[in-house]
């Protein structure tokens, strides 16, 4: 499954600019929720085509989820996100982006209380057939709820959470300030991203914005990149951190993890350096290895299966 990031910000906020500059959907409209396919810019992966001969490139992707306002309900759209893009104002009159991280931070807040408040006057009502397992959850639910109905996020409650609660709370929360010194120009980002992108390019100085954001959400919920190379296709995938390489062959395709029997691995940078796979392996820099594999950020992976 692709990582899948959510959209909160105040009315006007540019949330919505936000999606267009990610997703290049120009024709998405403002008070409706919004689903679209973002590309993880990777300099990587073009040298890797190169030595490969690939005829084709294809980008990593992230799934973008724009909620059509801040009410418990749409936020609930959210609860499956991988993390969250905060859009903070930082343009007109009494812009304060902090005021509206707060702001964002206590919808997110309300949206959980809600979300355990139902949850409880559900289990509740099943908890009456006697069964002791949903009567503790009664107890665990009513603690919870006694907690953020305080005020209090689900990320400070000192014990371990439902895995079914899925909080928004707990989610890696990464904030983009839209305008203002320092922030990001959304308007003109979703201007650029209607330009192919060497045209794009030569607005800007340096990398886009947009790339240091999706870099720093791979960071912060815990991603790496992984690649397959041959002639017909070099591509980026992502995985998490710690996963091995039967995850990453299931990523691909879940024939190949099926019929698993091992994996050629050679760093990125490693078969840059030697030219080609021939010189890798001659250089001891290729190696074989199992399914227990954990596999590293930037690894080549050529994953030998049978069906």
């Amino acid at each position: 499954m692709p990582l899948e990031v959510g959209l909160v910000g105040l009315p006007g906020a540019g949330k919505t600019t936000l999606f267009t500059a990610l997703t290049r959907v120009s024709e998405a409209a403002y008070g409706k929720e919004h689903l679209g396919v973002a590309p993880i810019p990777d300099e990587r992966l073009a040298p890797i085509a190169e030595i490969e001969g690939s005829a084709k490139t294809t980008l990593a992707t992230v799934q973008v989820v724009d909620p059509p306002g801040l009410d418990a309900a749409v936020l609930g759209e959210l609860r499956k996100a991988d993390a969250l893009i905060a859009v903070l104002r930082n343009f007109g009159p009494e812009a304060d982006p902090e005021s509206d991280r707060e702001s964002l931070e206590l919808e997110l807040v309300v949206a959980d209380r809600d979300h355990v408040e139902k949850r409880l006057e559900r289990v509740r009502t099943l908890a009456k057939s006697g069964d002791p397992k949903l009567r503790r959850e009664v107890g665990e639910l009513e603690r919870l709820l006694e907690h953020v109905e305080a005020g209090n996020s689900l990320a400070t409650y000192p014990e371990a959470l439902p895995p079914e609660l899925e909080p928004l709370t707990t989610k890696p929360l990464i904030p983009i300030v839209n305008g203002g010194e320092g922030g990001v120009d959304l308007k003109l980002e979703s201007e650029l991203a209607e330009l192919p992108p060497e045209e794009a390019a030569a607005f800007r100085d340096g990398k886009g914005s947009l790339e240091t954001v999706l870099a720093g959400l791979f960071e912060i919920a815990g991603l790496l990149t992984f690649f397959t190379a041959g002639d017909t296709e070099a591509r980026a995938w992502t995985l998490r951190r710690g996963q091995t390489a039967l995850e990453a062959a299931e990523t691909i395709h879940t024939d190949i993890a099926r019929g698993f029997i091992r994996c050629e691995v050679i760093g990125w940078q490693d078969l840059v350096e030697a030219g080609s796979r021939a010189e890798a392996a001659r250089r001891g820099l290729q190696r074989l290895e199992g399914k227990d594999y954990v596999v590293a950020d930037g690894d080549i992976l050529n994953v030998r299966f049978n069906v």
